[in-house]
């Protein structure tokens, strides 16, 4: 009657040693709180409109909800950071390019502030980091004067206290990174190494003057090759910060169907990677790629990511992963009183200037393209660089073209209809200056079969008035712009006639692909293109849309 007992009893054994064992491991484990954001990009206040999520009570339909923030994020990070023992603050990238005047008024200096005094601790950079090129980026890091504009805020900046790491980011007249390619951090006695990179297309995106002198390496490659070192060092937990990210189709902490460049990095990753926060993209989403958690915090301050890993002492190897992206409500976060003084501190220079009338709208100035690419915003700025520029003393153009990339926010229309120069400066914050330049109407054509020089992500030039094309879908790279379409005033474009046109000067230069400009001729520089814009609404309002007729698409 005993024998039969013994193999129960020891099958009962053998079935609770397993998770006696893996209670006592779980006891053991070290816990860390990473917290994250990405494509900050200078929004102090909270952006308007906020974050779009699924609604609740009906999936199939999108609504707003009030986030953003530095104030109520600032609180936010606190209460996130309080009741665990081993937390870090990181970013990746794009905090600052592109922002509102508020904080790019002061070359975001500001912001920089703002995530130091937050308690941010390390940030890869991205390519928006790149906006004003690596001497101001070093600036960010170090502090010091503007060396064109001195010091403009309440007092000397002292630069980041948060560190920049920058592994794919190489200086060719040296061959070492711009910044350090990766941090080492302990917690509980377990050594975890943070990488940080910017996408490896930074050049493609951001003026070439800017990153003269730089080259930007394969984002996997560059990862993969730092793993053998930091296992020299004795590490085996591995989290990558990097400016790059995917297009997820569901909601903002799903990961259904997640499409786009991050996938195919992740998968490259060596497997010693544990971790993977990214950005660009401007999307949420907690994903599981290759086993690895991916995670991405939307833009503008609106979300929080929270990241638990648990240690294993023994491995020093990261045991589990789970995130959760955290909206920073507005309604629900009080005020930080540090952030609000220092946001106030700044107010007082820029608000006489931000809150300066520049006119009105009749509705609000979408920068959403139609799908023959033309957006109402996009429209009306290309013909404020026109009107800026069209006087024989100023350029004599007779066309405009930018690039949708600049126009960063729409134009709302608020209660009274009114528009300041901050809702102006919002939507086109990268203060570029106008060129005129010579053009014969085969380069314009070349120029704009330039469009599709990325097939995934078609970079449609907005064009002014009296300017119209057909391209066809249907048609290869190369041949998608219709010649005998292409009209000025109802008039064919001559392919060998010259013609004078007003981009601002990232394009020139070749930005965004476009090299065809870089054919240009007689150049003449002109006003920055958020002012060209703030002057023709002080000479046009109310302005309204116009009909989305210059550019037709076919197929």
């Amino acid at each position: 009657m005993v024998r039969p007992i013994l193999p129960i009893l020891g099958l009962l054994l053998a079935l609770w040693c397993p998770a006696s064992r893996s209670s006592a491991e779980a006891a053991d484990a070290v816990d860390l709180r990473i917290l994250a954001i990405n494509d900050f990009h200078g929004n102090l206040r909270p952006p308007a409109g906020g974050i779009r999520i699924a609604d609740p009570d009906d999936r199939t339909r999108k609504i707003a909800v009030p986030a953003g923030g530095a104030e109520q994020m600032a609180t936010l990070v606190k209460q996130l950071r309080q009741g665990a023992k081993n937390t870090i603050f990181v970013a990746a990238g794009d905090l600052i390019g592109a922002s509102p005047l508020l904080s790019a008024m002061f070359h975001d200096e500001p912001t920089i502030e703002s995530m130091s005094m937050m308690g941010l601790e390390i940030s890869s950079v991205g390519n928006h980091e790149f906006d004003e090129g690596k001497d101001e980026l070093l600036r960010m890091q170090n502090g010091g004067c503007h060396p064109t504009d001195k010091c403009q805020g309440p007092h000397p900046f002292r630069g980041a206290g948060f560190h920049y790491l920058a592994a794919s980011t190489i200086e060719k007249s040296t061959g070492k990174t711009v910044f350090p390619p990766y941090e080492i951090r302990e917690f509980g006695g377990i050594p975890v190494a943070f990488i940080g990179l910017t996408l490896k297309g930074t050049p493609d995106i951001v003026s070439p003057v800017s990153v003269a002198g730089l080259e930007f390496g394969d984002e996997a490659d560059t990862v993969n090759a730092l793993v053998p070192e930091l296992k020299a060092r004795g590490v085996e937990a591995i989290v990558v910060l990097i400016h790059e990210g995917g297009f997820p189709a569901g909601d903002y902490n799903e990961c259904p169907g997640i499409s786009g460049p991050i996938v195919d990095i992740v998968k490259k990753f060596d497997h010693a990677v544990d971790v993977v926060i990214s950005g660009h993209t401007h999307q949420a989403y907690v994903c599981k790629i290759d086993g690895r958690l991916v995670t991405s915090g939307d833009k503008y301050g609106t979300i929080v990511t929270t990241i638990d890993l648990e240690l294993d002492p023994a491995t020093r190897d990261v045991i589990s992963a789970r995130a959760d992206n955290i909206i920073v409500r507005t309604g629900v976060y009080a005020s930080d009183p540090e952030q609000t003084a220092l946001l106030e501190s700044y107010d007082k220079f820029a608000a006489p200037i931000a809150s300066r009338r520049a006119g009105s709208v009749t509705e609000t100035l979408s920068r959403t393209p139609n799908d023959a690419g033309e957006s109402p915003l996009g429209d009306v700025i290309a013909d404020a660089q026109l009107a800026a520029t069209s006087a024989d003393t100023n350029g004599g153009a007779v066309i405009a073209f930018t690039n949708p990339g600049g126009i960063r926010t729409d134009v709302p229309k608020k209660a009274d209809g009114a528009v300041t120069y901050a809702d102006i400066f919002a939507s086109q914050p990268f203060r570029n200056q106008l060129v005129t330049l010579t053009l014969t109407g085969m380069q314009i054509k070349n120029m704009l079969e330039q469009q599709w020089l990325d097939p995934k992500r078609p970079r449609i030039l907005q064009v002014s008035k009296g300017f119209n094309y057909t391209w066809d879908d249907a048609k290869p790279y190369g041949e998608r712009v219709m010649a005998d379409r292409m009209s000025l005033n109802g008039q064919r474009i001559d392919p060998a006639m010259n013609y004078r046109v007003t981009v601002n000067n990232y394009l020139a230069v070749g930005g965004d692909g476009f090299t065809a400009l870089k054919q240009g001729t007689a150049q003449r520089f002109g006003v920055y293109d958020a002012d060209a814009l703030n002057g023709y609404f002080q000479a046009n309002s109310p302005v309204a849309p116009s009909p989305a007729d210059r550019i037709v698409r076919m197929n």
